[in-house]
Formats: C-alpha cells, sequence, structure tokens
C-alpha cells in the first residue's frame, strides 16, 4: 500500500470532528459523518416556520448550513437565504440559479451550486458576489474544503478542486455524474459516484491512490468512520468499505421489497441508513447485519443524522412525516407533520434541528 495512504488512513483515527455546534457541510463534518452531539429537547416542538420556496416554483432538497447563529438555505426558488437562527427572520436573500445542492460555509464566504452547473462563492454577510465558476452539469451535492482550496462534484463526471480565488487546482474525470459531496480526511478525499466504484484520491493533487468496486450507482455521499467508509447504491445495498485494505467489508441488502438507497446513510454507532422502500435500518458497522428497521409513511430520500442517541428523518409522503427513533432499537419517539413531502436533510445547531421541505417551507425543530 502506497505510503501517502498509509498516512492518510492513520490520521483518520486522529484528526477530531469539528464541534457539534455548527453544521457547515452537508453531512455536519468534512468525514459526511451525518453524526452530531448536541443537546436537543426530549419532544421537539416547531420553533419558527420560514417559507423559502412554493409548490410552483420548489423547495428545498438540500440541507441548510448552520454557523454563527445563522442559517443558510439553498432552494429551487432559485434564492439563497440567510435566516437568523434564534427567530427566524431573514437577514438576507440573493437569487442564483435553481438548487439542490447544500451550501458549505468556511470563514466569511459560503458555497453553493446550482442546476445549471455554475458553482457560486459569496460573502456571509450579505450575499455579495466572490467569485463564480462554471462547470458543464449539474450540481446535486455540496462541496467540502481541503486547507484554502474547495472540492466539489458535477453531473459533468468530474470531481474539481478549485483554489480560494476559483482557479482550478485540478481535475478528475471518472465514468459518470458525481452525484454526493466529497468526503475529506486529512490529505485524501473520497467520492462515490454513477461508475459504481469509490474513488479514493490525493486531496493536493488528485492523484488517485484506490479505487473499489461498490457493485452499484451511488446517488449518496460516503460517510467515513475511522477507517471505512459506508455509501448507499442504486443497487438497492448499502456498502461498506475497508479503506485500509482498499476492498467492500460487507454489503448490506434488505431482504424483501427492495428499493434504491438514494439517502446518505449517518455513521455512529450504527450505520443509519434511509431507502425508497419506505424504510430506515439501524446496521451494525461491522457486520453490516440489520440491527433494526422502521416503516416510515413514504420513500425515504432525506439523509438521516444520528444526534446523540436518537436518530432523526422526514419522508416523502404528503403528509411530511418527520420522525425521532431511538438509536438503538429503531423505536420511534416522536413523529411531526411537516405538511409536505421531506426530500431534504437536516442541519443541527445547538440547540435545535432545521429541515427544508419540497413545497419550501423551512422548519426549525427545538423547545419553543
Amino acid at each position: 500500500m502506497p505510503r501517502l495512504l498509509v498516512a492518510a488512513l492513520v490520521a483518520v483515527l486522529i484528526i477530531p470532528t469539528p464541534g457539534s455546534a455548527e453544521w457547515p457541510v452537508f453531512r455536519g463534518d468534512p468525514h459526511m459523518t451525518g453524526s452530531a452531539t448536541a443537546k436537543l429537547p426530549d419532544q421537539l416542538e416547531v420553533k419558527w416556520q420560514f417559507a423559502a420556496g412554493n409548490p410552483k416554483t420548489g423547495g428545498v432538497e438540500g440541507a441548510p448550513a448552520i454557523v454563527g447563529g445563522v442559517v443558510y438555505v439553498a432552494s429551487l426558488d432559485k434564492h439563497l437565504y440567510a435566516i437568523d437562527l434564534a427567530t427566524g427572520k431573514e437577514k438576507w436573500k440573493v437569487k442564483l440559479g435553481a438548487m439542490k445542492a447544500s451550501p458549505s460555509v468556511r470563514g466569511d464566504r459560503i458555497y453553493v451550486g446550482d442546476l445549471d452547473g455554475k458553482f457560486y462563492c459569496r460573502k456571509i454577510s450579505d450575499g455579495s458576489k466572490v467569485w463564480e465558476y462554471e462547470t458543464g452539469g449539474e450540481i446535486m451535492a455540496g462541496c467540502n474544503f481541503h486547507g484554502k482550496n474547495v472540492l466539489i462534484g458535477s453531473h459533468d463526471s468530474t470531481l474539481y478542486c478549485l483554489d480560494d480565488a476559483g482557479k482550478k487546482v485540478w481535475e478528475v474525470k471518472t465514468d459518470g455524474p458525481v452525484n454526493g459531496a466529497p468526503a475529506v480526511i486529512g490529505d485524501v478525499t473520497f467520492v462515490a459516484g454513477c461508475d459504481s466504484i469509490l474513488h479514493i484520491l490525493d486531496a493536493k493533487t488528485g492523484k488517485e491512490l484506490g479505487t473499489v468496486e461498490l457493485e452499484g450507482q451511488a446517488a449518496a455521499t460516503a460517510a467515513v468512520v475511522g477507517d471505512f467508509a459506508y455509501v448507499g447504491t442504486m443497487a438497492n445495498t448499502v456498502v461498506a468499505v475497508d479503506l485500509k485494505q482498499k476492498k467492500r467489508a460487507w454489503v448490506f441488502t434488505p431482504a424483501a421489497r427492495q428499493q434504491p438507497f438514494f439517502a446518505s446513510a449517518a455513521a455512529g454507532e450504527l450505520v443509519v441508513a434511509g431507502s425508497r422502500d419506505k424504510k430506515v435500518y439501524g446496521l451494525d458497522t461491522k457486520t453490516g447485519k440489520r440491527v433494526w428497521s422502521f416503516e416510515t409513511e413514504g420513500q425515504v430520500d432525506a439523509s438521516p443524522v444520528i444526534v446523540g442517541t436518537r436518530v432523526y428523518v422526514g419522508c416523502l409522503n404528503d403528509d411530511g412525516n418527520f420522525y425521532v427513533l431511538d438509536l438503538k432499537t429503531g423505536k420511534k419517539i416522536q413523529e411531526l407533520a411537516l405538511n409536505s413531502p421531506v426530500s431534504g436533510s437536516v442541519a443541527v445547531g445547538p440547540d435545535s434541528l432545521v429541515v427544508g421541505t419540497d413545497n419550501g417551507t423551512v422548519y426549525c425543530l427545538g423547545k419553543k
């Protein structure tokens, strides 16, 4: 195994996860774990609602970003919004393009891509332009960061690395669209795409360090914990990849009514994955065996998050059912109706959750 890959994988074990008080990227941290340790109330209440679109123009399909007491939301109504986390009041909005991707925040800048393939860098103070970069395909997922550089995937079958001035540092071509956000650990980045491969790349140069065949196209983002990556596929499976051995460790396939896993898995004490078979699964991280499953009222495209001992996830039925589950057992603790299908994924703040719905309503859930 190359020395660079060995060193980088050691870094996986020693680099701490960012604090739980903020949610700057799609799955909360550079490893894309979808896991946090915030202190949330035992019973969620709707603290506020915010209109970020409507059924005609489109809603919110990505996860918001939460940084510095501000919620940043990208909408299919072509606007990027900044909302005060405490009050739900709009701070600013800027018109860009129709967006399904999650915004990402670093320092005083916010980054997001749209369905026309444009990637925007804006100031978090007022949404004003810093720079833009144009790719050749739809941008469906959020970006991640390595040093001063930005990593973003596109449906033009390319993973791009841009510097802080918006200039291309390197690019890597894949054999299909890049749907998910890249995970970054040390100087290594990991991305799965429609070529059914998990790519392991040198984040400094884009050089390929290894590949693992997933045997299924991936629309989801891979979560990396320790020396394993976990990703759902369109082949109705969840795959664990041993990053040291560069091979699949296990594959989970539901016993019946199999459907694709478009949602990104959350990883912690268990791997938690939502499927279009209307179920959320809790899987053993070492073996992939089902620990529990929970049946929802609709398909699950929203990526679940783990906060402490609970799982939070929405589904695509018309009532907008949003669930709080016990992480160990999968038993339902609470259910809320958000009145519209929930394809948006959750962002976690210090004491609340924020999630968008298909009719453009953004909900802050916590204690009133």
